[in-house]
């Protein structure tokens, strides 16, 4: 992908800064950090369960796209009724883990097709699947949670269901990106956790890639938190990833 082919607008919504913080206050000293930069807010559990309801609607009344990764994974009816209240939420994308089965994930289709005949006002969310966690490596995935075989052919066989479900797409490592556009074809969104920029602290993740390779493998959004949450200047940490985007 050459420099001009992605603007700097295009570059910073590519970006979902994930909020994982425990309470409103702390998420708030970020976003005024962070005011005037196009780039998705991803709620996660920790932030949602403390927050509620109402950050994200103070998210979207200051104009940004919200994702809740609350990452869905009941009984296919639980699972309707959640999906058709965080389409009345409003949000842009929410999650449910492709582990629920094919009847859980088109529940979930089923409870967003609902909450929109309901209110015309409403805009359809984009769903995706959770395939495997960028924290799983193939011994865990092997001998604790017993599948058999390699991480990225369990990530493909998850994103053939989800694609299978009428979902929009998956979240996966970047190392799987060019899999799963290969396998269920370009239009099928990824998500990519396990992003960290070049010299950055891996953390808790076993499969990662910098951003800038993340955006060469085909990815559509990247999810990136501590490299910039926990920098001393998360402004010019987020600035920087951008720049080296639109650089790709």
């Amino acid at each position: 992908m050459s420099a001009t082919t992605i603007s700097r607008e295009q570059a910073a919504g590519k970006v979902m800064v994930a909020l994982d913080y425990p309470d409103a206050a702390s998420a708030e000293t970020l976003l005024k950090q962070l005011e005037g930069i196009p780039c998705y807010m991803k709620v996660g559990m920790q932030l949602y369960y403390a927050a509620g309801p109402e950050f994200v609607r103070m998210l979207k009344a200051r104009g940004y796209r919200v994702f809740l990764d609350v990452k869905m994974h009941d009984i296919p009816n639980t699972v309707k009724g959640g999906a058709g209240s965080v389409t009345r939420l409003g949000v842009d994308m929410f999650n449910v883990h492709a582990a629920g089965g094919r009847d859980m994930m088109e529940a979930a289709m089923e409870g967003v097709e609902e909450a929109l005949a309901a209110d015309a006002s409403l805009t359809k969310p984009t769903v995706i699947a959770v395939t495997q966690l960028t924290s799983t490596s193939e011994e865990v995935l092997n001998d604790e949670i017993g599948i058999p075989g390699t991480v990225a052919e369990s990530v493909a066989r998850y994103a053939l269901l989800a694609i299978a479900s009428g979902l929009d797409g998956v979240v996966a490592s970047p190392h799987e990106v060019g899999l799963v556009k290969d396998t269920c074809g370009p239009a099928f969104q990824t998500v990519t956790p396990g992003i960290r920029p070049a010299g950055a602290d891996i953390g808790d993740q076993s499969r990662i890639m910098t951003p800038q390779a993340a955006l060469q493998a085909g990815t559509d959004f990247m999810v990136i938190g501590r490299p910039i949450t926990r920098a001393a200047d998360p402004r010019a940490a987020l600035e920087s990833i951008i720049e080296e985007l639109i650089q790709a």
